[in-house]
């Protein structure tokens, strides 16, 4: 007789491995739907549900889900969760490797709080299962409402949950943000005072990304120059496939990589597969200015969070040094440089 297996955690990391595959949202949600109904019934319902046939009526519960459900409660890896691990992605080269070992945390991350697709709580269990030792949660602001983003109270409950969060955990931080909007004239789209109250921001432009170059050069300037700003989120705004494509927002990058290098301001390296922000020509000519970096994921699900892989690669074809990483930094270390 083989000892049953975890069905919760093989259905969230299936959930995980179609996430990090960048597959279709419906079958995300398929399983991470079936892990939460499921998750607080012991082994001995789960069985007594199976031998019932009643598992499959259950709300959030379907056929395929089922199934994967029986076979681990039988010992067995279900072949859904097999396939996906036979087809996971080739190793990163050794130079690369070496960066994405160093990497303690990730700067740029999204919860269902605005337009990310799982709770606080999941965002956190899965990086701590990818050996993080910090998230920072930076969910959008207020004027991004296709992206339901916080209000300044909605954030001051954000971080009062994180606040209490922190208190359960052990050995690892979750740490209060924002990716807060850059505003057309290069204000910033929230409460200075909040602003400063928060572990970390992510300042990036999302609206009127075809602004001529002169004025969107003064737009970042300005943002870059506010004391609260420490890191420069996907400068270019590109989407380089999918369905929207959209080309790079122009402005002065030596400029602009010259104030970030003055002003402390991390230059990020986007892993999302659609951004890959920014381009090599333009990463190459912040390492160039001096700049700090942070590899992040700008994750909108547990399983993109396991994405930096895409950074860390277009980081080490680009020159970046490690140290100048931010995120590989311990959290003490980054919590120390905020202006």
């Amino acid at each position: 007789m083989t000892d049953p297996r975890d069905p919760v955690a093989d259905l969230r990391r299936i959930a995980f491995l179609l996430e990090r595959a960048h597959e279709s949202t419906y079958r995300v949600r398929a399983f991470r739907g079936a892990a939460a109904a499921l998750r607080r019934r012991t082994p001995d319902e789960l069985i007594r549900l199976v031998e019932s046939g009643e598992l499959r009526q259950m709300r959030g519960v379907g056929e395929v889900t089922a199934r994967c459900v029986a076979e681990s409660l039988a010992g067995e890896v279900p072949v859904y969760l097999r396939r996906l691990e036979a087809t996971e992605g080739t190793p990163l080269d050794e130079a690369a490797a070496g960066l994405r070992a160093a990497l303690r945390g990730d700067c740029h991350t999204h919860t269902d709080a605005s337009d990310g697709g799982s709770p606080l709580r999941e965002m956190v269990e899965t990086a701590r299962e990818l050996g993080h030792e910090y998230l920072v949660i930076t969910d959008h602001s207020p004027r991004l409402t296709v992206a339901n983003g916080l209000s300044a109270e909605r954030l001051r409950a954000q971080i009062e949950q994180i606040t209490e969060l922190n208190a359960e955990l052990d050995g690892f931080r979750v740490l209060t943000g924002i990716e807060v909007d850059i505003l057309p004239d290069g204000a910033l789209d929230q409460e200075e005072e909040l602003l400063a109250e928060l572990d970390l921001v992510v300042a990036s432009v999302h609206s009127q990304l075809r602004m001529p170059r002169a004025e969107m050069t003064e737009r970042m300037l300005r943002a870059i120059a506010n004391p609260h700003v420490d890191v420069l989120g996907h400068c270019t705004g590109r989407m380089v496939t999918g369905r929207r494509t959209r080309p790079e927002s122009q402005f002065d990058a030596d400029a602009v990589f010259a104030a970030c290098a003055e002003h402390g301001v991390a230059v990020e390296v986007n892993s999302r597969p659609e951004r890959l922000d920014p381009p090599k020509r333009l990463l190459r000519l912040a390492v160039e200015a001096g700049c700090e970096f942070a590899v992040d994921t700008d994750a909108h699900a547990p399983g993109q969070l396991d994405w930096l892989d895409h950074g860390v690669s277009r980081a080490i074809a680009c020159g970046v040094p490690a140290g100048r990483v931010v995120n590989s930094w311990p959290v003490e270390r980054l919590l120390a440089q905020r202006r």
